[in-house]
């Protein structure tokens, strides 16, 4: 909590953006609104009386502390979710961000359920990033491209082995076109960690550089990624799974379905185990990876190298130039996953930026090596996809026999393939939630859930992954033409940003810089067009229609918030000012300084202080939450104004720097009316709210405390969609607790 009433006094200027990693919620003020705010200040000046009696009025003290700051927050050893105390020393909460037990019996049985589900609802914690040192962050964050090497291997012999034996002759030469694919993207990557040490994901880099348009779409390439990353890992792990239990065959779909279901509660727990323990599947993987290639290079130097003579195939179509451009794209999805690690750049033990580099290089080397040494064994194995039993199951079913190690093999595989499948619930929803905070997404994947996980984004992607799972009846082969499109229209358009970004730049060595990333650009280029032509009539069509309508509903969203922008925009002719000033005898009452804390009543008492039967007998306070200085928010405070009782305006930051800002506009609009500013460690709005007002409350529980809001009413619904539900979400929160009000002053547009 902020000390009350520390305003700096300052001009009312804006302040640097926070890094992209945290996302301001507080909109700036270009000059002309800091001008009117301004001349709306002293419209406010002649009509609202002296600050000082409105302070003096204050029936309680509102400095009631403040939230610990972010570096003093420290994980447990198995959670990212940490316990942090309550302002003014309260026990730490149960309601969270609007829950509450339902009134209904079918509804407290379903509340109940939720609860065991997901886990108790967490109100005084806050998200801790954990900084990882390279050896942790390497199987961490490598865990989608390595893991691709259990399958992309497998997708392009599968479009090989249609031209027969001769199409297999192809192998070895389409695996050194990606190997080098992967080094030269891999060396462009290095270049973007460095141009972006606070992160650079493919909307970010291509946002800041190309513009808004090719944003979104590098934006839609990554949550189609994502969302086929769920779906792709899951089928090749449950691929893993029949093929050591063949009996498992004909529950493909149930099984996948429920490992969806499984890592939707996981995530929506908000609950993630330490770094050793999530490296482990990942550092099995791939020594299972290395003891299968190493058996095959082995048996192999038994026979002087020579190829064993592949089975009998059916030849299907001659090779052509477009065959074999389907099997190089479907080949290069082995590089899934490569962008991880230069969107996760402010996970690192200092200095971020280096060990970034250097854990993508190890990364890169490693996947080459597993990449190639696959390719090679399976060359000279002479083993074919089989729609019975994969690729690896065979070579481990070979080399191994049906042994402990021909278990371990697969365990490791379906484990690596499965934790795959939960890294893309760390990005999905953080994309969606830079979306949202640039106006392209619905402003609900903002808000942290019962258990401060993204949840919304959580369960869009979920049900998205489920949906795309089920309808191509979990067959790898199936998802993988769609895998390529999203992948490299990412990776392509990040590239290009990185272009422009040094051609911009023009700083030491930027010719080489820029000769990496345009080489990286044009080559994933070219197995973007590849994909998308070769495969269009196979399933990347649907690709291409997802990344076209979500640009489009993403401009709309954007158009919305635009034009609500526009009407909240202060207008001095259309400001509300509030018709009387408090009473005099208002300035006589007991300082708000020298309020002190009660001791907690009981129900009981609660009870008799709700037995006011006159007006008189009943005292009030007014909290008006103030996100920003718009005419919402005036309206607001003029009509808490206008009842004149006392009234405390209330803002919640997330950062110093965002809470100072608030500060400047308050006192360039005047600094009428008392203001208590709350810096949140989470970036979380209605449970420090919710903490505050419980603390006032405990403060003085003889008091009426009403709550009003500033509320957007869309004039369409599918717009009411798009703004939150602050006020129906404070209500099931306070509703536990006596004499509190929440009220709304509604804003149409």
């Amino acid at each position: 909590m902020a000390d009350a009433h520390r305003h700096s006094r300052g001009s009312g200027h804006t302040r640097a953006p926070e890094p992209p990693s945290t996302p301001p919620l507080l909109p700036g003020l270009d000059q002309e609104q800091l001008q009117v705010l301004r001349l709306v200040g002293r419209e406010w000046g002649r009509v609202a009386g002296d600050p000082a009696v409105w302070r003096r009025a204050l029936p309680v003290n509102p400095d009631l502390g403040r939230f610990p700051a972010p570096a003093e927050i420290l994980p447990s050893r198995f959670e990212r979710l940490v316990r942090v105390s309550a302002l003014s020393g309260q026990p730490p909460m149960e309601i969270t961000e609007g829950t509450e037990v339902p009134p209904t019996r079918l509804g407290r049985v379903g509340y109940r359920v939720r609860r065991v589900i997901l886990g108790a609802a967490l109100k005084s914690t806050a998200i801790a990033y954990e900084r990882m040192r390279k050896l942790v962050a390497l199987p961490v964050l490598s865990a989608d491209a390595l893991s691709s090497v259990a399958y992309g291997p497998e997708a392009m012999l599968t479009v090989l082995v249609l031209a027969g034996v001769v199409g297999l002759g192809y192998s070895l030469p389409i695996a050194v076109a990606i190997v080098f694919l992967m080094l030269v993207v891999g060396l462009s990557y290095r270049q973007t960690i460095r141009a972006y040490p606070h992160g650079g994901g493919s909307y970010i880099v291509a946002s800041a550089n190309l513009g808004r348009v090719p944003g979104l779409i590098a934006a839609a390439g990554l949550m189609t990624d994502y969302i086929l990353t769920v779906a792709v890992s899951i089928s090749a792990g449950v691929a893993a799974i029949t093929s050591a239990v063949p009996a498992l065959t004909g529950a493909t779909v149930p099984i996948g379905v429920g490992v969806i279901a499984v890592l939707l509660a996981g995530n929506l727990r908000g609950i993630r185990q330490a770094g050793v323990l999530f490296a482990a599947p990942t550092y099995f993987f791939v020594i299972a990876m290395f003891a299968l290639i190493a058996a095959g290079l082995v048996d192999a130097a038994g026979r002087g190298f020579q190829p064993v003579p592949a089975p009998p195939v059916t030849l299907v179509e001659g090779v052509t130039v477009l065959l074999l451009m389907r099997a190089f794209s479907s080949g290069a999805t082995a590089m899934t996953g490569i962008e991880a690690i230069s969107n996760a750049v402010p996970a690192f033990r200092p200095v971020e930026w280096r060990n970034a580099r250097t854990t993508l290089t190890w990364m890169i080397a490693i996947l080459v090596a597993l990449f190639a040494g696959m390719v090679a064994v399976i060359h000279l194995s002479g083993v074919v996809p089989s729609t019975q039993e994969t690729l690896l199951s065979q070579l481990a079913h070979r080399s191994f026999g049906s042994g402990w190690m021909y278990v371990f093999v697969q365990a490791a595989t379906a484990a690596v393939l499965l934790l795959a499948a939960n890294t893309a619930y760390n990005d999905f929803p953080r994309v969606l939630s830079l979306l949202a905070r640039d106006d392209h997404a619905p402003r609900s994947f903002l808000r942290l859930g019962d258990r401060l996980a993204f949840s919304n984004g959580i369960i869009l992607l979920s049900v998205s992954a489920a949906l795309v799972y089920v309808a191509f009846d979990g067959k790898t082969d199936s998802l993988i033409p769609l895998y390529a499109v999203g992948v490299f229209l990412a990776f392509t358009l990040s590239q290009t940003g990185m272009v422009v970004h040094w051609w911009r730049l023009r700083n030491r060595d930027w010719r080489k810089r820029l000769a990496f990333n345009a080489t990286g650009a044009l080559l994933s280029g070219i197995v973007f067009v590849t994909a998308g032509i070769t495969k269009f009539t196979s399933g990347a069509w649907v690709a291409i229609l997802i990344v076209g309508v979500f640009v489009l509903v993403t401009l709309r969203i954007r158009r919305h918030y635009d034009t609500v922008g526009r009407a909240l925009r202060l207008h001095s002719h259309a400001i509300e000012l509030p018709m009387h000033t408090i009473p005099a005898h208002y300035g006589s009452c007991e300082p708000a300084s020298s309020v002190r804390r009660g001791a907690p009543e009981s129900p009981a008492q609660w009870a008799a202080r709700e037995n006011e039967e006159t007006p008189e007998e009943i005292h009030h306070l007014s909290v008006v939450p103030i996100g920003t200085m718009d005419l919402a928010s005036m309206r607001a405070l003029a009509y808490a104004a206008s009842l004149q009782q006392p009234v405390l305006a209330l803002h919640v930051s997330t950062s110093e720097d965002e809470a100072a800002r608030f500060r400047d506009y308050w006192v360039l609009w005047g600094d009428h009316l008392p203001l208590e500013v709350v810096v949140s460690p989470y970036r979380a709005v209605v449970a420090p709210l919710v903490n505050y007002i419980e603390a006032l409350h405990e403060q003085r529980p003889g008091l009426t405390v009403t709550v009003i809001l500033p509320e957007i009413v869309a004039v369409h619904w599918w717009h009411r969609l798009l703004h939150s539900r602050l006020a129906a979400r404070l209500r099931r929160a306070l509703r536990p607790l006596p004499k509190i009000v929440v009220t709304t002053v509604p804003f149409h547009v």
